[in-house]
């Protein structure tokens, strides 16, 4: 046990203090988002603001430009959500839990397909090609890409792609080094499953907005 425990923390010895600390709380502040999300709550948005800053700026000094990217644009569209999810649709309702339409899953694709470009590139520029998980990033990041936008827009299929992403970047951070970002997505996996459940029983009621 010991030295599992050891396998999983010992990168944390070459880290600064603070920044282990700011990936705490960043994770903690995800893991709010991601539980305010499941309960059709506002809250979503700041918590998420939040920790996403945190990880810009952690990632970005990790140069981890994939994982950069994807809290980057987390972070614009949180901004963007909350003003959808509190926009009235009419006098008395919000925009409520609703399916994607046959428009909106072919913006998804495009959007998938945009991300993965967009990625590649941004690679290339860096010279980052050197490792197989520089491949594994792009798919990660078009997939929480595709997510986040429907999360965004309140549908309900957000959250399988949230339960794809999550599954793969479990392991993924782990192997990164970064052994509290890996628990976080662990934990994040099984509220993205409750928050499907949670949200197909609300679908198309009018949604809680604090």
């Amino acid at each position: 046990m010991l030295e599992f425990l050891n396998l999983l923390f010992e990168q944390y010895k070459t880290y600064e203090t603070v920044d282990v600390v700011l990936e705490i709380i960043a994770v903690i502040f995800g893991f709010l988002s991601v539980w305010f999300s499941a309960q059709n709550k506002i809250w979503v948005f700041p918590t998420g603001i939040i920790s996403t800053a945190i990880f810009v700026y952690l990632l970005l000094k990790w140069v981890l430009l994939g994982d950069m990217m994807i809290n980057g644009y987390y972070f614009i569209m949180s901004i963007y959500g909350w003003y959808v999810w509190t926009r009235k649709v009419d006098d008395t309702h919000f925009t409520p839990i609703s399916r994607t339409s046959n428009k909106e899953k072919k913006t998804s694709v495009l959007l998938f397909l945009a991300a993965l470009l967009f990625v590649c590139i941004v690679y290339q520029i860096f010279d980052k090609w050197n490792n197989w998980v520089a491949y594994i990033d792009t798919v990660t990041t078009a997939i929480f890409f595709v997510g986040m936008w429907l999360m965004a827009k309140r549908k309900i299929e957000h959250w399988i792609f949230w339960i794809a992403g999550d599954l793969i970047s479990v392991p993924l951070y782990l192997y990164k080094g970064l052994a509290f970002t890996s628990f976080q997505y662990f934990g994040f996996t099984f509220i993205a499953i409750f928050g499907y459940l949670a949200w197909k029983k609300n679908l198309h009621k009018t949604p809680l907005t604090s």
